[in-house]
């Protein structure tokens, strides 16, 4: 599933790869892509949306 959320808090190269290991602590075959400009996270992941969003939340960057 590909998920795309809104990361406010992304304002980094150093935030993006943040985001990037706590999604691939859940799900090591996920890939992520994040945009700095528009501060989207976009993942292909075959965990839920939830797991992912609490992931990425516990990493200090809380989704919307």
């Amino acid at each position: 599933m590909t998920l795309q959320l809104k990361v406010p808090k992304m304002a980094c190269s150093a935030c993006a790869n943040t985001i990037t290991k706590a999604v691939e602590a859940i799900d090591s075959a996920s890939t992520v892509e994040a945009d700095l400009k528009t501060k989207v996270v976009t993942i292909q992941t075959a965990k839920s949306e939830s797991e992912v969003r609490k992931a990425i939340a516990s990493a200090g960057y809380p989704t919307i």
